[in-house]
């Protein structure tokens, strides 16, 4: 008999196995809208509070059930009675403004004043409960903004070892892709980018060293916008390196990444670099404007990037409804130099990790016990059943290696790669007179493997923007094989309006996005 129950139990296994896509239940708020949610609070179709709750009952139906995102890394207890406060204070005084009352999931290693540690994925730091919020927190508090939860995210953002897979911490599991739940998520904002696809949330942020705003804005299907570094300040994130650190809005439309955007810059004495962007304060959204992309001269990068077959006549077609849209193409362009960039980059943020998280972790509570990049070493050592199961820290061990900001070693790398990358991406933009620069975010998302860590996909194109520190801009443009595909729009400095105005008018031209169908395999 008990042979008998056991066929069954697996004969039961093997059809839920085989069937191609999730029964995941249609759920109210799909694809809503910042303004779309205004416009309910304006009506009286939702309170605060009742769109706090059905997130909630989104996340409690995905997170760990059913497709088992594993994109959220924890909840806010208070999230409820934040959002009825607000709902009193817009009864009483009306909205603060578009961000009022609007549920955000934020990475989890940014600082949140709350009853939520701020962890990077790693239970090392399972009792950092901040003592006040990060610059770029309070500035969305005061929008009015309800901080819903904390995001999955790759451990340490990503920098711990070459051989992850994204998507992983120790804390939160394996986030899942929720177009493919056997594809890569990308990282290192994985949690951030599944969650918004997904419709676990309003809108959420994540943060960015090196593609890890694009690459899972990419991957899942959502626009990504990696702001001029310094544009929002980073005091209060659990930092990689000065030079290239920045947090970014990650949402399913243009617009309410403009909105996002406007309410999270920042700034502060303790991040300098924070204090030298533009006095004027922009609101994106005044940059939403349907024929935002005439006139604009738009330099095409097709090369160096090994595009998957089916890549190329997306993004081809992409290009045509810019033009369609009055947009100037100037093609068939190329960077200049780069070599020894990359590697120069490698320098900089091995440097820089050390010098930044010892300063972090030396200001953390007293229940963080590894106060030094070395604690943690010994920590994940000691921990290495639930901090190292699949793979190691190899970056750690490299990174504490380095020496100090001063030796010039260093010195030479930041020359050799956040001043070069802005050299080369001047020098292409002030011969042919680019207003911004377009090419494709990345190839789709290739399997997730815990076991052999990411693997190559072929192409990728987030370092230029990385480096440099410049801004840029991710929108989907397509699909192959149900695996989002997107493509980035690069500029200057605090050019975020202008490269805003071109995606939002590619959106509306394209209307490429749709939301996930959980599916479990391709056929």
């Amino acid at each position: 008999m008990m042979k008998k129950v056991r066929i069954l139990v697996l004969m039961t296994l093997l059809v839920s196995c085989a069937q191609k896509e999730q029964n995941v239940a249609e759920f109210e708020l799909n694809e809503i809208t910042v303004r779309e949610l205004n416009d309910a609070f304006e009506s009286g179709k939702y309170t605060s509070v009742q769109i706090v709750e059905l997130y909630l009952e989104r996340i409690d139906a995905l997170n760990k059930k059913g497709p088992h995102l594993n994109a959220v890394i924890a909840i806010n207890p208070d999230a409820v009675e934040i959002a009825k406060a607000l709902d009193k204070e817009r009864a009483e005084n009306g909205p603060r403004g578009p961000m009022h009352g609007i549920p955000v999931l934020l990475k989890d290693n940014i600082d949140t004043m709350d009853r939520m540690p701020a962890t990077a994925g790693s239970h090392a730091l399972s009792g950092n409960f901040a003592v006040k919020d990060a610059p770029m927190v309070a500035s969305l508090r005061k929008a009015g903004a309800i901080i819903l939860g904390k995001a999955n995210l790759s451990e340490w953002a990503n920098f711990r070892s070459s051989n992850s897979s994204s998507g992983w911490s120790g804390v939160g599991g394996q986030t899942r892709n929720p177009y493919l739940l056997t594809a890569n998520t990308c990282g290192s904002s994985s949690g951030s980018g599944a969650a918004t696809a997904a419709n676990m949330t309003a809108v959420s942020i994540g943060t960015e060293t090196d593609g890890s705003v694009v690459c899972p804005s990419a991957y899942n299907g959502v626009v990504g916008i990696k702001p001029t570094v310094g544009l929002v300040s980073r005091t209060g994130i659990i930092p990689i390196a000065e030079t290239q650190d920045t947090a970014g809005p990650m949402t399913r439309t243009v617009e309410d990444a403009a909105i996002l955007l406007t309410e999270m810059v920042s700034k502060n004495p303790e991040d300098p670099r924070s204090m030298m962007q533009p006095e004027d304060k922009i609101n994106y959204a005044e940059h939403l404007i349907s024929d935002g992309l005439k006139g604009k001269r738009i330099g095409v990068i097709r090369e160096p990037f090994r595009m998957h077959d089916d890549l190329g006549p997306i993004f081809e077609k992409s290009l045509e409804a810019m033009v369609a849209q009055g947009a100037i193409l100037i093609n068939d362009i190329e960077f200049g130099n780069r070599d020894g960039i990359g590697a120069a980059e490698g320098l900089v943020l091995r440097y820089e990790f050390k010098h930044y998280l010892n300063a972090y972790l030396s200001g953390t509570p007293d229940a963080v016990k590894s106060k030094t990049l070395a604690n943690l070493i010994d920590y994940n050592n000691d921990n290495a059943d639930k901090e190292m199961p699949y793979f190691k820290q190899e970056i750690f061990v490299g990174s504490q290696e380095k020496g100090s900001l001063m030796e010039a070693e260093y010195l030479k790398a930041v020359q050799d790669s956040n001043i070069a990358m802005q050299k080369v991406i001047n020098e292409l933009m002030d011969q042919h007179n680019l207003d911004m620069i377009v090419m494709p975010s990345r190839n789709p998302a290739n399997s997730q493997d815990l076991v052999n860590g990411d693997l190559p996909s072929g192409g990728g194109t987030s370092s230029y923007a990385a480096v440099s520190g410049y801004p840029s801009i991710t929108v989907p443009m397509g699909y192959i094989h149900e695996l989002s595909v997107s493509l980035s729009f690069v500029g200057r400095a605090y050019s975020e309006a202008l490269m805003i105005e071109a995606a939002y008018s590619f959106e509306q031209a394209s209307k490429a996005r749709h939301k996930p169908k959980f599916i479990n395999y391709l056929q």
